[in-house]
């Protein structure tokens, strides 16, 4: 059963299996959707980092141990006040409309990201990751085409010590047919989905999750673009192998 990100919030009160050590504080900017959800179980609740500050749209009565929300103004990015951090995480999955609690949080839309990065680095943010849907019909150009275009370029141009872009996969959406006869025809065919092989399944959210963590640990100084193709990969083997080397490729 899908657990919306406010309980994956809750994982902060429960001593986990495997406790790893503290580092800085983390500000999560759009942890909606099931990415979001997977992203701050992994980082928050397993207290990867020291404090967990998530974004929110409205006060959310949540006490948690080590993790406390932040109330985005209703104001330009430009005019907010400081918040300490010292890695970000930005998502541009939208809010899933069937989780009450899960409208509570921030998203951010694609355009505001240069006003993010700045208000990020203003803020102290020397890490930062930035996981785009896959769909990317629904991002701008600016989002499209890696560090290739002014958008990326301004956010590099910040100086984070770090800038991660990960273009995760997400299964296509299934277009919609006017005919009854070939909507009864798909639906016949997708049965066969159930006989895919697992290496030729969508990339499962928590794989993505567990990427992106072990990027942020392990990725040296610079900006880096890790393309679908290397997300694919860590899915279906070792993450931690993948990673390292994508950063060995990446030099």
């Amino acid at each position: 059963m899908p657990v919306d990100p406010i309980h994956a919030l809750q994982a902060g009160r429960r001593g986990p299996a495997q406790q790893d050590a503290g580092t800085g504080t983390l500000l999560i900017a759009g942890a909606t959707g099931v990415l979001g959800q997977e992203l701050v179980r992994r980082l928050a609740g397993r207290h990867r980092f020291d404090h967990t500050r998530v974004l929110v749209r409205e006060p959310i009565r949540e006490g948690i141990a080590g993790v406390e929300t932040v109330l985005a103004p209703d104001a330009p990015i430009d005019d907010w006040p400081l918040v300490e951090a010292d890695t970000a995480l930005i998502l541009f999955e939208p809010p899933r409309l069937y989780y009450d609690r899960e409208r509570a949080l921030w998203t951010p839309a694609p355009e505001q990201l240069p006003a993010l990065a700045r208000w990020l680095r203003a803020s102290g943010v020397e890490s930062l990751a930035i996981v785009q849907p896959h769909a990317q019909g629904r991002l701008p150009e600016a989002l499209k085409r890696g560090l290739a275009s002014l958008d990326e370029q301004a956010v590099v141009a910040e100086g984070f010590e770090r800038v991660i872009l990960v273009r995760s996969a997400q299964k296509p959406a299934k277009p919609r047919q006017a005919n009854p006869a070939q909507r009864l025809a798909d639906w016949m065919l997708s049965i066969a989905r159930f006989m895919v092989p697992a290496s030729e399944q969508p990339v499962r959210a928590s794989k993505v999750a567990e990427l992106v963590d072990v990027a942020l640990r392990l990725a040296p100084p610079g900006a880096r673009v890790m393309a679908p193709e290397t997300v694919w990969r860590a899915a279906q083997g070792d993450v931690r192998e993948t990673v390292e080397a994508w950063i060995a490729e990446s030099h």
